[in-house]
Order: C-alpha cells, then structure tokens, then sequence
C-alpha cells in the first residue's frame, strides 16, 4: 500500500512539473511538457493547456491542441474551434487533431469549412480525416459535399473518409 502511495506521489509531482514547465520553460521545454501532459491522461492539464494554445511558438500551442485532443475534455472545443482561424497551418492542423480526438459536433462546420476553403492542402486532408472521427450526420454531409473535390490529393481522403464512416454506420447496423 505505501509503494502505491509513493508512485501516485511521484506521478503528482511529474504532473506538476510539466505544468510548471508548459508555464515557465523555455521553448523546449515548453512544447515536450504540451506533448507529455496529453499522454498522462489528466484533465487538470486542460486549463493550462488551453492557456498554452496562444504560446507565440506554434511548437508549442499545437501540441497543446493535439493534447487536448488527446485529453478528451469538451471544454476544450470553443478553444480550439478558434485556433481554426490561426494564420499557421500547424496551429490549424493542431487545432483539426484536437477536435477529432476530442469528438464533439461543435467542431463539424469550422472543420468542414477548412476542409472546403483553406489553401493549405495538408489542412484539407487532415480537415477530411478528422470529419470521419467525429462521424454524423453533419460530417457526413461536408464529406459528401466534397466528394468531387478537383484536386486529387484532397479527394482521395474526402473518400477514404466517406469510406470509413460508412463501413462504422454497417458495422453499427450488425
């Protein structure tokens, strides 16, 4: 019983300590702190995580997204929807991987906006990928919207997207 008490001890400790560096480090400190606080699973991380998203290192703040995504927590959402609009692709595409892992509906339309209009190509795909974790009605019809996308590289995941949705509803269906 003491030696689960000394390991939760040091799991709080390590906790606290990439909290501290999230806040206070310097930039590699900060972005592996962002990183590590998604893989420890725990939701006091959202806050501070949610404050590293406007970090002025994109390392940082997308890997805040992405560990966010990791974390699951809704309260997360708004907070990510409007890093969408970032004028970095890696912010915007850590922003889309947040959404997907967090799976709220909230983030369908401003996915499926960037999956339409951004210039970024590998933001379209990933936009098409994330829609497919959602999953719904919503996402679905963004997907189907897309489907005769011109460009080759965007359609092929809009597919392979609308692909793994449909196989998830029959699977569902059994």
């Amino acid at each position: 019983m003491a030696e689960m008490d000394e390991e939760e001890t040091q799991k709080e400790e390590l906790f606290f300590k990439l909290i501290t560096l999230l806040q206070t480090g310097n930039l590699n400190f900060r972005w592996r702190a962002a990183e590590a606080l998604g893989k420890e699973g725990d939701l006091r991380a959202v806050g501070p995580l949610i404050e590293a998203l406007s970090d002025e290192y994109t390392d940082v703040s997308w890997l805040a997204a992405k560990s966010l995504g990791q974390l699951g927590d809704p309260e997360a959402v708004p907070h990510l929807i409007e890093l969408l609009q970032h004028e970095d692709k890696w912010n915007r595409l850590g922003a889309i991987e947040g959404l997907a892992g967090i799976g709220d509906e909230r983030g369908v339309e401003p996915i499926a906006d960037l999956l339409k209009n951004d210039a970024e190509r590998k933001v379209r795909k990933e936009a098409a990928k994330a829609l497919s974790r959602i999953g719904g009605d919503a996402a679905w019809e963004a997907l189907e919207k897309m489907k005769d996308e011109e460009d080759e590289d965007v359609r092929k995941p809009v597919l392979d997207a609308l692909k793994k949705m449909k196989g998830n509803i029959s699977k569902r269906n059994k």
